[in-house]
């Protein structure tokens, strides 16, 4: 049961055809784990914890420096310096005090990654390199847990979102993250943020959409971005959604898969 201060803190939430109280409930009962808390984990994270999200896992090891303020506003001048996950953590508290944070001060490897996502009901990827989105999309997948995940380049960006330890309606099973992205690109051929940089603007959209996707799978409003793929190009205004399917030679669930 809410209280009267939650009832009032969520009310335009409770009286949203589609939420609701039983929505708000499942999103105060739900625990969402976040990787990265960053360019695109700051608004994530935000909107996640306003929504009422009850439980929210933040995944980083890094501390927080004065170029990353262009586009990470979770964080602030005070916090320079500070780990992220201590700086989301306060940042929360100021926001919606009724939110539990777990920090997972850690990088996430192929060694943790199951560990770290089996404590949670739904995963959200907002790092910035392909060996941390696979690690995590195949933990996912052995854990049995749907990831919401996003990248964002200098003016573009993808969203899409990852059940493939279901079968769709047809009885064929969901798409992996290998089924769109098989291998990662070749060392050097994508530029870190650092390099070619990136429009702060860009990423609190995506990170907005990114907590509008988690919200969905949570409450169940509207179908979600599964075996669809989001392509955002901020520089025209242009977005696409591409549909992509089930790869039989893909390592995880494929024919040829590991048993």
């Amino acid at each position: 049961m809410f209280s009267p201060e939650e009832l009032e803190r969520y009310a335009r939430h409770i009286v949203l055809a589609g939420i609701g109280g039983p929505g708000q409930q499942k999103l105060a009962n739900a625990r969402v784990l976040v990787i990265g808390a960053g360019g695109l984990g700051s608004p994530l994270i935000h909107y996640l914890a306003a929504a009422g999200v009850g439980h929210i896992g933040i995944v980083d090891d890094d501390t927080v420096s004065l170029s990353n303020l262009q586009r990470q506003v979770l964080h602030g001048t005070p916090d320079l310096g500070r780990t992220k996950v201590d700086s989301a953590r306060d940042a929360i508290a100021r926001l919606n005090p009724h939110v539990e944070v777990i920090a997972h001060q850690v990088r996430l490897t192929q060694a943790n990654a199951r560990d770290l996502v089996r404590g949670y009901d739904i995963i959200a990827d907002g790092s910035d390199n392909f060996a941390t989105r696979y690690a995590v999309s195949d933990a996912c997948y052995y854990e049995k847990r749907p990831l919401v995940t996003a990248a964002v380049g200098t003016f573009d960006a993808t969203l899409t979102t990852l059940r493939p330890f279901e079968t769709g309606v047809d009885g064929t099973p969901n798409p992996t993250y290998r089924c769109l992205f098989p291998e990662a690109p070749p060392a050097g051929t994508v530029p870190a943020c650092a390099e070619a940089g990136v429009l702060g603007a860009l990423t609190g959209l995506v990170g907005a959409m990114m907590a509008l996707e988690v919200i969905r799978e949570i409450t169940g409003f509207a179908a979600g971005l599964t075996g669809k793929l989001l392509m955002m190009d901020l520089r025209d205004l242009r977005f696409e959604t591409l549909r992509y399917a089930w790869d039989p030679a893909n390592k995880l669930s494929g024919s040829g898969a590991a048993a």
